[in-house]
């Protein structure tokens, strides 16, 4: 269905209805053609007139297989396709009065999430009275954010919407990650024996 879509959005040969046409190609003199010229110079190649850009003055015609043209635009399409990555976000939800072990449990993921090279939207959900605490839900953001400044940088600093004060944080190129520790293995006998270990 697609290729048949990529068939129809080309004129070619004698579907191309005006007086002249600008000529491109491999072995062909670069330059404007009647229309008669230009479809007998690219029969004479074994090739097909292919109209690429009709709104130009006159329109741009190349002389090329059109099995061949399709293939390449077919390629093209696909090179692009691949190159628009689709970005996942990953959403981290706390409450104004999150206590530590909760807080770290979820600061580990989050370096995971932007780690893998999503994107992170932690807010604070404030249900009921607890909208009282904004400037703690806030503080707590501001402190996620701190925390993670090796792994991500802020897209959207903190910013109520109704119920939920909101945080953007975007992955850092993967070059400006740290990396975990290496450990030391002590010289001496000692570290004879933890090598030993290890291999085991």
């Amino acid at each position: 269905m697609k290729n048949d879509n990529l068939k129809d959005q080309y004129r070619i040969n004698e579907r191309i209805r005006v007086r002249e046409v600008r000529l491109v190609g491999d072995n062909v003199e670069t330059g404007v053609y009647p229309i008669a010229q230009a479809l007998r110079i690219a029969e004479e190649q074994g090739m097909d007139l292919v109209e690429i850009s009709p709104n130009a003055a006159p329109p741009v015609c190349r002389v090329i297989d059109y099995q061949k043209f399709l293939y390449q635009q077919k390629k093209r399409q696909k090179e692009q396709k691949a190159k628009s990555v689709k970005v996942v976000v990953k959403e981290i939800r706390f409450g104004p009065q999150t206590d530590d072990h909760d807080y770290n449990f979820k600061l580990k993921h989050a370096k995971g999430f932007l780690e893998e090279g999503s994107k992170v939207k932690a807010y604070v959900f404030f249900k009921g009275r607890s909208i009282l605490f904004k400037e703690q839900g806030e503080v707590l953001l501001l402190r996620f954010a701190n925390d993670l400044e090796d792994y991500g940088k802020v897209e959207q600093m903190p910013v109520l919407e109704g119920k939920r004060m909101i945080i953007m944080l975007s992955p850092k190129k993967r070059g400006s990650m740290p990396k975990a520790p290496k450990k030391e293995v002590p010289s001496g006998p000692a570290g004879a024996a933890a090598e030993e270990n290890t291999e085991e």
